[in-house]
């Protein structure tokens, strides 16, 4: 069956070809089905491919390492190399040997398993590339993009956008996916279903600070498993922290963080949300709409290869904003309302910046037109990724 999203260009493909002529190995991490192995294929076509999720290959490939690399004496793709660690250290002695750029394209969904290995075996011998699901721009630039509450309530993840798909049945098979492979691997899980009940009261409290002490009391385990769950969630992609912004000032500021997850579609299954109509009404849909947009600058940071420089603002006086990106000398603020008409009240919260030097300011809507103010941008969600790079915020 053919697949729509075969017909998707990546932001972050033309870039790869660039790295592979400056580093021996190129390493994509991100979410499980975010679409790693069809973006390394699809800039490397003539690469041999090896899946580490295949048993025998696996096999191979921890029993004898030296020998399943010297089966690729060009290079190749490798998906899912975390499972195979060992692997990273013959990496380390071949491209050292050979002193060739672009020998090898490595995928992995589990960061911090990775991350550990990388540093200690590959540390100056690869580029680290952060994928994560399509993004707005790239829907877009394929004619793709649906209506925002179907947006919202499909998600990103490639496989949604392939022909006859139902959202409900591939976040299923993702989420059984997910816990019987990574979550498995990382920790020991005994009570599955308790686990799904924390992930979905984690998708209950997207864009709140995080109270391990509520999360621990809602579902009878201790703080320390809170944040051993929270921390396997990181790990594979499917929820990350917002930071508070904290800069030398005399205000009083929080030092909690949010918890997004990195697909939409994912957290409205989670909350048994069952169809853009549904969507349209539900209490959270503004809690869903904002967690889009932040993956968004997430998605134009890492299509750009930038860090993560996003934070939020909130001070003792309860006074809120959305997003942040820091940008050093100066701060870039945005609120984010999923409403379709702007009220003068979603920048109210812009003045207790004010003294934290903000270049612009800019609130995200959930409308279909952008106007442009002398005080302030007021944008369209469709236009976001389309704004931050016109605003020079990637």
């Amino acid at each position: 069956m053919k697949l729509w999203v075969k017909m998707i260009k990546r932001d972050v493909a033309s870039k790869l070809l660039g790295l592979a002529n400056r580093f021996p190995i190129i390493t994509i991490i991100g979410p499980r089905q975010s679409g790693k192995t069809t973006l390394a294929q699809s800039v490397f076509p003539l690469m041999p491919y090896a899946n580490l999720e295949n048993p025998q290959t696996l096999q191979f490939a921890e029993d004898d390492p030296i020998g399943f690399i010297e089966q690729f004496p060009d290079g190749c793709i490798i998906d899912e190399v975390q499972r195979a660690p060992k692997i990273l250290s013959v990496l380390q002695v071949v491209t050292d040997k050979k002193k060739v750029n672009g020998q090898f394209i490595i995928t992995g969904s589990q960061q911090f398993t990775l991350m550990e290995s990388i540093t200690q075996s590959l540390a100056g011998r690869t580029f680290i590339v952060k994928l994560l699901p399509l993004s707005i721009q790239e829907l877009n630039a394929a004619d793709k993009l649906s209506p925002l509450n179907q947006t919202l309530f499909q998600g990103f993840y490639p496989n949604i956008y392939s022909q006859y798909s139902i959202p409900s049945e591939l976040m299923q098979a993702y989420f059984d996916t997910y816990i019987q492979k990574d979550v498995r691997q990382v920790i020991n899980i005994k009570n599955t279903s308790l686990f799904q009940k924390f992930v979905g009261l984690c998708a209950g409290r997207i864009g709140q600070l995080l109270n391990k002490e509520s999360l621990s009391n809602d579902l009878g385990i201790n703080v320390k498993t809170v944040e051993e769950w929270i921390s396997v969630l990181e790990t594979s992609f499917v929820l990350t922290r917002l930071q508070p912004f904290w800069r030398n000032t005399r205000k009083r500021l929080v030092k909690s963080p949010k918890i997004y997850f990195y697909d939409v579609g994912l957290a409205s299954w989670l909350l048994r949300i069952n169809s853009p109509e549904t969507m349209a009404t539900h209490p959270l849909r503004g809690h869903l709409f904002e967690n889009m947009i932040i993956m968004e600058a997430f998605k134009a940071r890492y299509n750009a290869l930038k860090d993560n420089n996003l934070f939020f603002y909130r001070d003792g006086k309860k006074k809120e904003v959305d997003l942040i990106f820091d940008e050093g000398q100066s701060i870039f603020p945005i609120e984010i309302k999923s409403a379709a008409t702007y009220s003068s009240d979603f920048a109210k919260n812009f003045q207790a910046i004010e003294d934290l030097n903000p270049r612009e300011k800019a609130v995200i809507l959930g409308s279909n037109d952008n106007q442009i103010r002398s005080e302030l941008d007021i944008i369209s969600w469709k236009n976001f990724p389309e704004y931050m790079r016109k605003k020079n915020i990637l």
